[in-house]
């Protein structure tokens, strides 16, 4: 049975939209650094027909407010805790893409009881030194000179140069980021390039089933990181999807799309 979507923002500023079936299995999307929840619009479709979806802004994206605290993964992963509980939804599926692969990762680990699947997406692992350190000057350039100081080179890193020339996807990604709080931004910008130290190896490692997926050409969250990923996790599997860059998912959604629903269709 369909439902009318509702949209909300809690009590802590988090803006969100839940529509699909209701009484269907609940999957959470979460948007990677400088979007916001309209990256899974192309998506969108395929995954309320059968799935109660939650789509909700970082805090300082989009609509939702900028963090009650300095940002770090634990924060973003609290948001999503205090979201669920709002809504008073107990058991979901995350998929979380660049950034949001991460915070889903840190929900895992300290919320594992909520879940019931995993999808990590075009999300960094263990760098090595020479990457880590791009990252992190890329991040400090952000905090002293702005959101935009990073997008031109971001863009063909993140689009293969075909759909750069032919497509207005990424006039969308510059309007989403222009949206970000600065601050809020130059803050989260940190936990992206810091955040993987704490996710490598953890003590208890994470237990969910878990697709982690990349695309073969995504320089920041490479096919080697994704299997590095998959390694650390139990009975993981990987997915690289060919000739694609880092917003692979925006270039061509439906190669996302199916292997999500078929794994997720399978833990269900």
């Amino acid at each position: 049975m369909s439902s009318t979507p509702t949209h909300g923002v809690t009590e802590d500023g988090t803006a969100y939209e839940l529509v699909g079936p209701e009484n269907a299995p609940v999957i959470v999307l979460i948007h990677g650094l400088g979007l916001c929840s309209q990256l899974w619009q192309q998506h969108m479709p395929e995954f309320s027909r059968r799935y109660r979806v939650l789509n909700y802004d970082l805090y300082g994206h989009g609509d939702s407010a900028p963090p009650p605290q300095t940002a770090s993964l634990k924060v973003y992963a609290d948001q999503l805790a205090k979201l669920l509980d709002a809504l008073e939804l107990t058991k979901v599926s995350v998929v979380g893409f660049s950034i949001g692969g991460m915070i889903n990762r840190r929900f895992a680990l300290d919320y594992p009881q909520h879940l019931t699947s995993l999808v990590i997406l075009n999300s960094p692992h263990n760098r090595g030194e020479e990457l880590q350190h791009q990252v992190e000057l890329r991040a400090k350039k952000v905090k002293e000179q702005g959101a935009s100081a990073t997008m031109s080179d971001a863009l063909k890193r993140w689009f293969t140069s075909e759909y750069l020339q032919n497509s207005d996807g990424a006039n969308q990604v510059v309007a989403w980021r222009e949206q970000v709080d600065a601050e809020s931004y130059a803050q989260a910008a940190w936990v992206l390039a810091n955040g993987v130290r704490e996710l490598v190896s953890p003590n208890t490692p994470i237990s969910t089933p878990t697709l982690v997926i990349t695309c073969e050409n995504d320089s920041g969250s490479t096919p080697a990181m994704s299997h590095a990923i998959a390694n650390e996790i139990h009975g993981a599997r990987t997915l690289i999807i060919p000739r694609l860059q880092h917003l692979g998912l925006l270039e061509d959604a439906p190669l996302f799309t199916q292997p999500i629903l078929s794994f997720l269709n399978e833990q269900t």
